[in-house]
């Protein structure tokens, strides 16, 4: 049996892949996959695979590409969410700040440098007209759980994390949402290390089988919501919506948006230069 690990965030989009290990999809095809949390996100998983951590990664678009650009020896196999991902904006419930305007200058937290709250922050900022230069700052806190601790502390002005995630805490909790920033492209991607693309090129394709055959018909599992609403702690209208707004895909990254991320990451000056497609895509 082959062993092969994966990593991705404790979220509900990562659902179909917990259904597909509990039912021993992937022993079929005589695949150990093994699963890791990583609940830093995108930049946490980024140096799990440069340091042969993880094989895979399900990982936010604009994270991967920029760090393949900065020599993460990986490649982009396909799409996993095609729809947008809805960022979030929070202050702390106890903060003076009550609109977007208000955050212009202050400390955006983020779990690490070149994570997507990084790279999310300077694509709201542009969206807002603020000065990248001047008006962004940050506050390194590692998670969502880090965000809760340090934004009542003053540790950080606001924080960006996906809206549906964070609504428990705006409900109950510490945080207030002041907006929201889409990403302007598919949210999620499937990467794999190099090394492992080219001695397991079967093991690779029947994993991304599996799981596409799941995501086809996910939402169309009887109570899927009732599922979901109960694991991640969500109330189930928050649930139905979040479903309604999210699109798995079984597609490729085409390479006209991989040009407009990598086109959006230069000007925002994230990265120094683009690379070719076949650098990038498998």
């Amino acid at each position: 049996m082959k062993n092969l690990k994966i990593g991705g965030v404790p979220e509900h989009f990562n659902l179909p892949w917990y259904i597909t290990l509990k039912d021993k999809e992937y022993q079929k095809k005589n695949i150990n996959l093994r699963w890791k949390d990583y609940a830093g996100g995108t930049g946490e998983m980024c140096n799990a695979l440069r340091e042969e951590e993880i094989d895979m990664a399900v990982i936010l678009t604009e994270g991967i590409i920029r760090d393949i650009i900065n020599g993460n020896d990986c490649k982009i196999v396909q799409v996993f969410v095609k729809s947008p991902l809805l960022w979030g904006i929070h202050s702390a419930k106890n903060s003076t700040y009550n609109e977007i305007e208000d955050l212009k200058g202050t400390k955006a937290a983020i779990s690490r440098y070149g994570s997507g709250s990084h790279l999310m922050a300077y694509v709201h900022a542009e969206k807002q007209g603020w000065d990248t230069e001047k008006d962004l700052d940050f506050e390194v806190i590692k998670d969502l759980e880090g965000a809760l601790e340090a934004l009542p502390e003053g540790r950080g002005d606001y924080f960006m994390w996906e809206k549906f995630m964070t609504k428990p805490h705006v409900d109950n909790g510490p945080f207030k949402l002041l907006g929201e920033c889409p990403t302007p492209w598919p949210c999620f991607v499937i990467a794999v290390r190099n090394e492992v693309l080219k001695k397991n090129p079967q093991e690779i394709k029947d994993i991304l089988e599996i799981i596409n055959h799941t995501t086809k018909t996910f939402k169309e599992i009887p109570g899927i919501d009732t599922v979901i609403s109960r694991r991640y702690d969500q109330k189930l209208e928050d649930v139905q919506e979040w479903l309604s707004l999210t699109h798995w895909s079984q597609n490729k990254l085409t390479e006209l948006e991989l040009k407009r991320v990598q086109k959006k990451l230069l000007q925002l000056e994230l990265i120094d230069a683009t690379l070719k497609p076949t650098k990038i895509l498998s």
